[in-house]
């Protein structure tokens, strides 16, 4: 982990197509992370997810290009950690492979150490739901709500 970056890489068996879906539709996103949300997913669209019940999360969508790349701001209105909304990046690249798809993604300006190891526990959490949806599975309820 470098200072204020969670990285995290995941293979999943699914097509970049399948597995970028779950970021750009609201019911698939919201299927993996997060009780309700309102996405405008378009650059410069803002997004407002209540991720947990009592942690929401606000920002901005700066890039989506499909099936490759999505990039938008993160922070919490409510909850969370101290991280202010839109204040950090998340950006996720989606690769091609033999297997299906390499996810990568990379949460920059996290401002503290705390910060950094709680983003990336939840990230991982929530990756691996999204990995067992786009493989066709049911991630469940998620035990965080």
């Amino acid at each position: 982990m470098n200072e204020g970056v969670v990285m995290i890489e995941r293979l999943i068996a699914a097509r970049p197509e399948t597995v970028f879906s779950f970021f750009t539709d609201r019911d698939k996103w919201l299927s993996c992370m997060g009780r309700s949300g309102e996405f405008v997913f378009e650059p410069g669209g803002a997004y407002r997810t209540n991720v947990t019940g009592e942690n929401v999360a606000e920002g901005r969508f700066i890039e989506i290009d499909p099936p490759k790349r999505l990039v938008f701001t993160w922070g919490w209105a409510e909850g969370g950690m101290p991280v202010a909304p839109g204040s950090t990046t998340v950006e996720i690249t989606l690769e091609p492979v033999p297997e299906g798809t390499l996810l990568r993604l990379h949460h920059r300006g996290l401002p503290t150490p705390e910060a950094c190891a709680a983003h990336e526990e939840g990230w991982t959490h929530y990756v691996e739901r999204l990995a067992t949806a786009a493989q066709g599975g049911d991630p469940g309820d998620d035990v965080w709500m």
